[in-house]
């Protein structure tokens, strides 16, 4: 494997992980939000 292709290589799998670790976050966002809804409380 020569520098271009090692390089290509790192830069698709560097963004694809990048991507899949957002993509989790948000799936974990989501079910954190159906877990604990947001109640707002009144001061009275």
């Amino acid at each position: 494997m020569n520098n271009w292709e090692f390089g290509f290589t790192m830069i698709v799998v560097g963004m694809g992980g990048t991507l899949a670790v957002l993509a989790l976050f948000a799936v974990f966002m989501v079910l954190l939000k159906k877990i604990f809804p947001f109640r707002e409380e009144n001061a009275k």
